[in-house]
């Protein structure tokens, strides 16, 4: 099962950190962020790797470069002009294969489990169309009281209370078919279309999950991973 990497994201918010890098490789913790999510992703079992980029781009490639260092192998669709992630997707559509396939942001940190995915993938590629999508839900951030989305028994819906979308998904590459490759589109509100019955499916994950989005956003997410690697650095004293 392949993941795609979505890091072609100009970061205006994080400007003048992003005026001579890509977002995704400010770092947080001694890692940039799109190394954790590598990381994260290729310990769940996910080493195919599409990486789409559009800002100062040929950095991601050369400091990636083919991904065997994460024992990966990463591919690269580069853009003009940021597409935004549907049409994003639909740019990289003929790297990701014909079965389904893992949508995270390159901008985002967490922890959550993504080996729970490979199941839900499989799930997708059997009873296709019936169920053709998943997403991630996470609790509403301060930045984001309004939410994104509802989750009701197990189905994304457009009723509230709302959630928001993690940047955590699944798709099957047919639902994007027929869209024309090279237009800048948005995945919400496109893929409500979809809603009914058990065809967009969803969690909720209530643990550690960071939007990174501003600078400070980023001091304060690289103070708390400092401190956390202090503590567990730090020896327990003897008794």
């Amino acid at each position: 099962m392949r993941a795609m990497i979505l890091a072609a994201g100009r970061g205006m918010r994080m400007r003048p950190l992003t005026n001579g890098r890509p977002k995704v490789l400010l770092e947080v913790g001694g890692k940039s962020l799109i190394v954790w999510q590598i990381e994260r992703l290729v310990a769940a079992g996910f080493r195919e790797i599409v990486i789409n980029h559009s800002h100062l781009g040929q950095m991601i490639e050369r400091q990636l470069i083919d991904g065997r260092q994460f024992n990966a192998r990463i591919t690269y669709s580069p853009e003009a002009e940021p597409l935004e992630a549907l049409g994003g997707i639909v740019q990289a559509l003929r790297m990701l294969g014909d079965q389904p396939f893992v949508l995270v942001s390159g901008d985002i940190y967490t922890t959550y489990p993504y080996q729970q995915l490979q199941a839900i993938g499989s799930a997708i590629a059997s009873d296709y169309p019936r169920r053709s999508a998943h997403l991630v839900l996470t609790d509403n951030p301060a930045y984001h009281p309004q939410g994104d989305m509802g989750l009701k028994d197990g189905s994304i819906t457009v009723d509230g209370p709302h959630l928001t979308y993690a940047n955590i998904g699944v798709f099957h590459p047919r639902l994007f078919s027929g869209l024309s490759r090279g237009e800048p589109l948005k995945l919400f509100p496109w893929i409500y279309r979809f809603l009914g019955g058990q065809r967009v499916t969803g969690e909720h994950y209530s643990g550690v999950w960071h939007n990174v989005g501003t600078a400070d956003e980023l001091g304060m997410l690289n103070e708390r991973l400092h401190r956390q690697a202090t503590s567990r650095a730090s020896p327990v004293p003897p008794r």
